[in-house]
């Protein structure tokens, strides 16, 4: 009898360190009895319609939490006759635990309850779409509320990612991609489908959707542990307490999921407005493209697009090697195809620098070290606006000779400050007055003209108190910062109001304050 699940498990073996197996083996001090309570909590609570962001761990739920919630809105007897009328497969058996987190949704989590009953009209379609299409219960539509509250960037304590929550290996085990621009676990589409390919390879070992629903979340070897432990057994119920005592609580919470996405309405939730817009549309591009391009020239909102798209985790499509859809507002599928060659012109210098795309930086090998007799000591002075690298260019010396030669960590100079600069004796006559030359002159002397210095670095406002940079693909605030003597990347942060150092875009100015 066990040969079958032995098999199918094997096959399947990948798929045990999918979220789905969150406990800790060897920690005795893990309480896995609260584990799935703080996952859903974790999970749901800092959801947003406006910024799709992974959500980060709050305090949890303990599973007697029941204990603060006396209050009963309805008999158990309405509750059992309310799942006794939706029309599904799976056996919705209620009990004291199923309350419990029913009372959860309806109490404790009103606001993002609402939140989610909102977005379901956007993501249910997809799911049920997906579902019909490989012949499965639709009523599974409702696993993605526990796993990630409907939140395609949601990101658990162990790395499960997306909706339905896929590890990394389990995602690539299931044909999703996965590199540094593109992740289709966060594709509400893609994941769908890799998500009903790993319940129907599930149900081809249990013929059984409720153990489904517990292998999704622990993996199959524990849902075979569980029934062997218990003599064969084949019904949840019958082997709940052999199962881990997080996944004890995961078909109760998804049976309760399915009971207030139903009843919402008799618990005075309201669905509150999602922005997302009903009707979709994809279109395919061959070329790369920044998401801040398109919505820079259609009008069309970053937010919106980064929510219509969120498996594009640096909002690049890198679309010069395959194909990649990309989806819009159903109106707005015409418009991009007629702007298209505008949108993938608009700033494509800035946004995609050809020569960093086709140019990887040589190993450096070179090691510092001390001058030889035949080179002289210069001495320059800093001046404000000075970085290693200009001082570099200017005697025509490396950045690790100037560090080694004045003891300098990092990169960080100071205006006043004088630096020990050896050249060969023989060019000593040529670089005596970079000292005393201004900085566009300096410039010059290495081929860069004044309108360069204000391409690569800034302005000036009228005031004289602040420059300003205008951010290239690639850049962080760190490098910024290292370009300013005394600036870091928390001064950048705070003078131009940014919470998120990730959060600078392409083209964007920042505002820098000039050190004296």
């Amino acid at each position: 009898m066990y040969k079958k699940l032995i098999i199918s498990s094997l096959f399947l073996a990948l798929a045990f360190f999918s979220v789905h197996a969150k406990s800790v083996p060897g920690d005795s001090t893990y309480n896995r009895e609260m584990a799935f309570n703080a996952e859903i909590d974790s999970l749901i609570s800092v959801w947003y319609n406006r910024q799709m962001s992974p959500g980060n761990d709050t305090s949890f739920i303990a599973e007697d939490f029941a204990d603060s919630l006396l209050i009963n809105d309805f008999p158990d007897s309405v509750y059992k006759a309310r799942l006794g009328k939706l029309p599904m497969v799976f056996d919705l058996s209620f009990n004291n635990i199923v309350r419990n987190y029913i009372h959860m949704y309806t109490h404790k989590r009103r606001d993002l309850v609402e939140n989610m009953i909102g977005l379901s009209d956007y993501y249910f379609p997809i799911f049920e779409e997906v579902l019909d299409a490989n012949g499965m219960p639709l009523e599974l539509k409702y696993l993605p509320v526990i796993e990630s509250a409907l939140n395609p960037n949601a990101v658990s304590r162990v790395g499960a990612t997306g909706m339905w929550q896929f590890m990394y290996y389990t995602g690539r085990m299931y044909k999703l991609e996965i590199n540094s621009f593109v992740d289709e676990r966060r594709d509400p589409v893609k994941s769908s489908y890799a998500a009903a390919q790993f319940m129907k390879d599930l149900y081809d070992i249990y013929q059984d959707w409720t153990l489904v629903i517990a292998a999704y979340n622990c993996g199959p070897g524990n849902v075979n542990k569980a029934i062997r432990r218990s003599g064969g057994k084949r019904d949840y119920w019958e082997i709940y307490y052999r199962l881990p005592r997080e996944t004890r609580g995961y078909v109760p919470a998804f049976i309760a999921a399915v009971y207030v996405m139903n009843y919402y309405d008799n618990h005075n939730l309201n669905p509150k407005k999602s922005e997302l817009p009903i009707l979709c549309d994809t279109v395919i591009v061959n070329k790369q493209v920044h998401l801040e391009q398109i919505s820079q020239v259609m009008g069309i909102p970053m937010a919106e697009l980064r929510s219509l798209n969120p498996q594009f985790r640096r909002d690049i499509v890198p679309g010069q090697n395959k194909p990649y859809s990309i989806r819009f507002p159903y109106e707005q599928t015409t418009r991009f195809i007629e702007l298209q060659d505008s949108i993938f012109a608009y700033k494509d210098s800035i946004y995609f620098n050809p020569e960093a795309l086709s140019k990887a930086p040589e190993y450096n090998t070179y090691q510092a070290g001390p001058p030889s007799k035949d080179h002289r000591k210069l001495t320059y002075t800093v001046q404000s606006g000075d970085n290693l690298g200009y001082i570099a260019a200017w005697y025509n010396v490396k950045v690790a000779d100037l560090r080694y030669w004045n003891n300098i960590s990092r990169n960080t100079i100071r205006g006043g400050q004088k630096l020990a600069i050896y050249i060969h004796k023989s060019k000593v006559a040529k670089y005596e007055k970079i000292n005393e030359m201004t900085f566009e002159q300096k410039q010059a002397s290495v081929g860069k003209t004044t309108a360069a210095v204000l391409e690569e670095a800034t302005n000036t406002d009228s005031s004289g108190e602040y420059e300003y940079y205008t951010v290239r693909s690639g850049d962080t605030l760190w490098d910024i910062a290292k370009q300013y003597p005394g600036v870091t990347d928390t001064d950048i942060m705070r003078w131009n109001n940014i919470n998120n150092a990730r959060g600078i875009s392409v083209g964007q100015q920042l505002k820098i304050k000039v050190k004296s």
